[in-house]
């Protein structure tokens, strides 16, 4: 020990770079040197682990510092996981997953940190009581020195479970009866940390990405690829070049809104649109043309009904397919006047759960088409309490109205007709989109 001791002393005298080091104090479960000098992930830096936050915040974790979503600058562990550095003898953090209790009412979404044969549970952002413990002692059977982990629910693999990763072994633990199976995914390459991320998998090691099946470990498709162009913004990588760039939270207008039959929320500004699986991975942003490729630039509304999203811009009609690769139906798109009766442009549309009326908002004034009549024919005028909203969803807590920043709650879009005055405005950066401000 005394010899490999004054060998890397030796190597860091000679110049070795601290990425270099931390390299070799992971293979040999040594402690990392703190960095004082600041990291840029855009360098093409190996994560030690990465996982979401109970709000969907992606976490990245490096030595001793971690860098919150997709954009910004590092801080130190410290400040968030104040017992993770007082343990930091231990090592950098090995992996780390979030896992979700669906049948704990009082306990949902834990974030679960590895460093060595120590684990840390934290809920709603504090170390838990009784923690931290043995690795065994929590995941029985799993072993300690881990290089990843990633939680798998149920549908997604056949039992609510964790992957854990340790050189070329898969650790499958099942989460209900304590029990692991064990594989070997030769054809993976070591995982240095692990996602679960839009309900797909992936696999970092170094600063590329595989992604992989979490049951089989069949990779599909061409990899790896380089995680700067997909995971982080990082000038001259790819989509880290787009304006996917901006913070959901810095303009939170929205300029259409719907979810589809799959109870996927899409959001539209400008030539992004914004996608909210579940509030636990928070929202998400991507070009337009990503998913429907014959749609660019602006929106002015969208809505869902029958299997299908119908977006609207300008004074077209184009109707996709719902589903996995939405595909435009064979003859759109089509003016707006022939699909829905109705001049354009419009500013929202939006349909309520099962129901057959298009309601259709344009400047102060709403109209209610019926869907299943052809030719399709204004049925009902109403005058609104607005003199322009920007967009207009339904759902089971009622319609929503957003206007610039603001959007106001109705149980039905008949009382939103009928409404002269209008309600208590609730800001969409805090209740709809998540932001702290």
């Amino acid at each position: 020990m005394k010899l490999l001791f004054q060998t890397l002393c030796l190597c860091l005298a000679l110049g070795l770079a601290a990425t270099q080091y931390d390299r070799i104090a992971k293979a040999l479960h040594l402690p990392e040197a703190h960095h004082d000098a600041k990291l840029d992930r855009c360098e093409g830096l190996e994560f030690d682990a990465i996982a979401p936050d109970e709000s969907g915040v992606m976490l990245f974790f490096k030595g001793d510092h971690v860098w919150k979503g997709f954009q910004g600058q590092p801080e130190l562990i410290n400040s968030s996981f104040k017992e993770l550095e007082d343990h930091h003898h231990l090592g950098h953090v090995d992996a780390a997953f979030r896992m979700h209790y669906p049948d704990n009412t009082d306990h949902h979404d834990h974030t679960f940190f590895f460093l060595d044969d120590t684990v840390f549970s934290y809920y709603q952002k504090s170390l838990e009581k009784g923690f931290p413990k043995d690795i065994s002692e929590v995941f029985p059977g799993v072993p300690s020195h881990l290089d990843a982990a990633v939680e798998c629910p149920k549908g997604e693999c056949v039992t609510d479970s964790v992957l854990f990763f340790k050189e070329n072994q898969v650790f499958h633990y099942d989460t209900r009866t304590k029990t692991v199976k064990t594989k070997v995914w030769s054809h993976l390459p070591n995982c240095t940390s692990a996602l679960r991320w839009l309900e797909h998998y992936y696999c970092f090691s170094g600063h590329e990405f595989t992604r992989f099946h979490p049951v089989t470990g069949t990779v599909v498709g061409e990899y790896p690829k380089d995680a700067r162009k997909y995971f982080m913004r990082c000038p001259n990588f790819g989509h880290g070049s787009n304006h996917t760039s901006q913070d959901l939270c810095k303009n939170t207008r929205v300029d259409a809104i719907t979810s589809d039959d799959l109870g996927k929320a899409y959001a539209f500004r400008g030539n992004l649109y914004m996608r909210l699986d579940t509030h636990r991975d928070g929202w998400h942003s991507f070009p337009i043309s990503n998913t429907w490729k014959e749609v660019s630039g602006d929106v002015d509304a969208v809505f869902t009904y029958d299997g299908k999203v119908y977006i609207i811009k300008g004074d077209q009609v184009y109707i996709y397919k719902s589903g996995p690769g939405y595909a435009l139906i064979e003859g759109y798109p089509k003016s707006l006047k022939e699909e829905l009766g109705v001049e354009g442009p419009v500013d929202a549309a939006f349909v309520c759960g099962e129901h057959e009326i298009a309601h259709v908002i344009k400047d102060d004034k709403m109209y209610d088409i019926d869907l299943t009549v052809t030719p399709r024919v204004i049925d009902k005028e109403a005058l609104l309490p607005f003199k322009k909203v920007n967009a207009g969803m339904c759902g089971p807590d009622g319609v929503k109205i957003f206007v610039d920043e603001d959007f106001y709650r109705y149980e039905t879009p008949q009382v939103l007709a009928f409404s002269r005055i209008r309600p208590e405005p609730h800001k969409i950066s805090r209740e709809f989109l998540g932001c702290e401000h």
